[in-house]
This record gives structure tokens, C-alpha cells and sequence, in this order.
């Protein structure tokens, strides 16, 4: 086994001799469950392979209807659309959580990630035992079913507390810090399917996209992310951290593909704490934070799910030149048409790239898009995608 461990600026990439590699013709058909704007970008990642994708999702006209080479509108727990799909792919991939895992186990297509993972990384509390009993640093958490366990948790794990959902979240909801039992009631209602995690104070948050393929793991550059309201605002590429730091990052996000099981590319989420890492979360899928590899990386991470999922060698996934990435949210009150104005001028600042997702509908904080830039170093690249971010809005 060839093991590479470059600096903090470049990337992890591990090969060995397994067999498992396939060659896949044009005309192969990926089947993706999840029509949003990560199967959107899987399915423009996948035209130049030759590899067409269909799509299952409930939405109408949804963002990858465009690129994809056919939709499947039905939804994620219906049993004839899978079984459609499947008629019609030859692997079957997921980039949404809210697919249904035994549905997946059932189709007669190999799947990518594991229904197993999807399974695990749905449900945060299976999630976090997972990884604990697996030796992986995580935030310390407890199970939380009813008003005394919450009261129980609030005295091991201190006050404040992160209590989240276990399933369903994403962009901030689900997710709430706790001071007492009446916080959470007005938040969450019913206390029951909670998980309750130690408020972590960190230094910055983290990530990584890893990807496992069949016969080779490789990874993407540690980035840092900023977050707002608990949505992600904004990627940069390379951290402040440092090359300790990024280190432990990289050996923590091999330790976490090593417990999860099928191909693909998975966003792991990090904590840096003193020095430390912790994992935050699991994304077995594309991830919001690696949208920047697109324009940032040598291979982009759609396409690596591409190359994942099908068993074709990994791409090479190093950093072309210091990268920011930025989120076009909703800048509004209330839901609208989204007509975008002032592309003209952010596609006028230098390097900048503009990724609209086709979404018919604006609504506050609903993500819209994304703007990629380049820089000499992480600061130009910050200020030129936050230039073009501020150029767009919405009429």
C-alpha cells in the first residue's frame, strides 16, 4: 500500500491492490434518489463520463430536472418509484437522507454509500454511538426521550446544551440550544427522539470530504467553514488552522471512512477544540462545504461521487489555488418568485463563478446558489466571492 501524507495544502490519497475496479461504458445510467441542487450537480458532473442520471424526487420541475437525463417524480418512501429507478440505473445513489435506507437494501442494483451507512448516519444518535463505540472523538451526548432524561443530561453535560433532533434536521432546524427543560418544550414540543450533546467550544469548525472507492480512499483539502443561524455561509480553502491541527483532521476523517461501509464521497463535519478534533456530523453524499471543489480542486466532488459510486478510479483531489466559497441565501421576508438580479456584475469580479440552482421559489435563508473564487491567498479569494455575493439579490 502506497501511503501519501503531503502537507497541510494538498491532500491524502491511498491505494491498494483489491479487486473491485470496473470499467464503465457510455450509456451507463446512475440512478440518484434526491432531485435537489446536489443531484443537480451530480448530474452535470456525470454528462461529461458519458454517464446519464435519472432522479427520483416528490418536486416537480425539481433542480437536477434540468441536467438529468429523465426525473422520476415520486416519493422518497415509494416503493414503485424505487423499484422504477432501479429498472432503469445501473447503481443507485442517494444525496438526500430522506431516502428511505430499506427501500435501498431491497432494489436489485448495487447502491452507493451502503443502505447500512445511510441507516447510521440518519439518525444522530446512532450516528455519534456508532463513531464512539468505533474509538472516533465526538462531543460527549446522551439519549434523550422524555423530560427527565433532558433534566439528567443538563447535569452531566453542563448548561447550555445542544439538543438536536435525531432525524430529519438540516440547515439549522432540528438543532437548538437549551438552558432547561421549558427552552427545548418551546422549541421541540415533544421531547421524545432527542439527542443531547455537550456544547462545544471550539476554535473553528472544520471539514473534510473523503471518499472511498473500490480499490482506494482519497481526500480533499481540510477547509474551514463559517456558519450563521447554524447555515453554512461561507468554505475557505486552505484553514487557519494549523498543520497539526489539519493533520489530526485528515487522520479523524480516514478513521470515520473506515467505519462506514460502501463507496462514495462523505462530508464529515469537524470541531477543532484545543487542539483537538471532534466530529460534528456525517453527510454520505456531497456536501455543502465541498462545493468548492468544483472550481478549487483538480476533480470536483460531484464527480468523484461520479467515479465512486460506479467503481472507476478516484480523480486527483488537490487544490488548484487558494478557494472561498459562499452561500447565496434568501435575502428576503417572505416567499417570492426568485428573480435574481446582478449577475452581470458578480460574474465581472475576477475568477468568480456563480452556481444557481434553479430553484423557481425564494424564501428567507433558502439556499439559492453558490459563488466560487480564486485567489492569490484565502483572504483574496474570500473578499472576491463575498464581491460577487453582494452583487446578487432578489427583486
Amino acid at each position: 500500500m502506497d501511503r501519501s501524507r503531503p502537507g497541510s495544502d494538498t491532500f491524502m490519497h491511498v491505494r491498494w491492490d483489491v479487486p473491485g475496479m470496473t470499467e464503465t461504458p457510455p450509456g451507463t445510467t446512475l440512478g440518484v434518489v434526491g432531485g435537489g441542487q446536489l443531484g443537480r450537480m451530480l448530474a452535470e458532473a456525470a454528462s461529461p463520463l458519458g454517464v446519464d442520471v435519472v432522479v427520483l424526487d416528490p418536486t416537480p420541475d425539481c433542480p437536477a430536472a434540468t441536467p438529468a437525463a429523465d426525473h422520476i417524480e415520486g416519493a422518497f418512501d415509494d416503493p414503485d418509484a424505487f423499484a422504477e429507478l432501479s429498472a432503469r440505473a445501473d447503481v443507485l445513489t442517494f444525496e438526500i437522507e430522506l431516502a428511505d435506507p430499506d427501500l435501498l437494501a431491497d432494489v436489485d442494483v448495487p447502491v452507493h454509500p451502503d443502505p447500512w451507512t445511510l441507516r447510521v448516519t440518519e439518525d444522530k444518535l446512532r450516528e455519534k454511538e456508532t463513531l464512539a463505540d468505533a474509538g472516533v472523538p465526538v462531543p460527549d451526548f446522551q439519549r434523550v426521550d422524555d423530560a427527565s432524561d433532558l433534566e439528567r443530561a443538563l447535569d452531566d453535560l453542563g448548561s447550555p446544551l445542544m439538543v438536536k433532533a435525531r432525524s430529519g434536521g438540516y440547515d439549522g432546524r432540528g438543532n437548538h440550544v437549551v438552558e432547561s427543560v421549558a427552552d427545548a418544550e418551546d422549541y421541540f414540543g415533544d421531547l421524545g427522539g432527542l439527542v443531547a450533546e455537550a456544547l462545544v467550544d471550539f476554535e473553528r469548525e472544520l471539514s473534510a470530504i473523503g471518499a472511498r472507492g473500490a480499490s482506494e480512499h482519497a481526500q480533499f483539502p481540510v477547509v474551514e467553514n463559517v456558519h450563521e443561524e447554524e447555515i453554512l455561509r461561507e468554505t475557505r480553502v486552505p484553514p487557519a488552522a494549523s498543520d497539526d491541527v489539519v493533520a489530526e483532521a485528515r487522520e479523524v476523517v480516514n478513521d470515520v471512512l473506515g467505519v462506514l461501509d460502501g463507496r462514495g464521497v462523505y462530508g464529515v463535519e469537524l470541531f477543532e477544540v484545543g487542539g483537538d478534533v471532534l466530529v460534528n456530523e456525517i453527510a454520505p453524499r456531497p456536501h455543502n462545504s465541498g462545493h468548492y471543489t468544483i472550481e478549487g480542486a483538480v476533480t470536483s466532488q460531484f464527480e468523484q461521487h461520479v467515479r465512486a459510486v460506479l467503481g472507476l478510479p478516484l480523480g486527483d483531489p488537490s487544490l488548484r489555488d487558494p478557494t472561498a466559497m459562499v452561500n447565496v441565501l434568501g435575502d428576503v421576508e417572505e416567499t417570492k418568485p426568485a428573480d435574481l438580479t446582478g449577475m452581470a456584475e458578480a460574474l465581472a469580479v475576477p475568477t468568480a463563478a456563480l452556481h444557481w440552482y434553479g430553484k423557481h421559489d425564494v424564501r428567507p435563508l433558502r439556499k439559492m446558489g453558490h459563488v466560487t473564487a480564486l485567489g492569490d491567498d484565502v483572504a483574496e479569494a474570500s473578499e472576491r466571492a463575498h464581491e460577487a455575493r453582494d452583487s446578487l439579490s432578489f427583486q
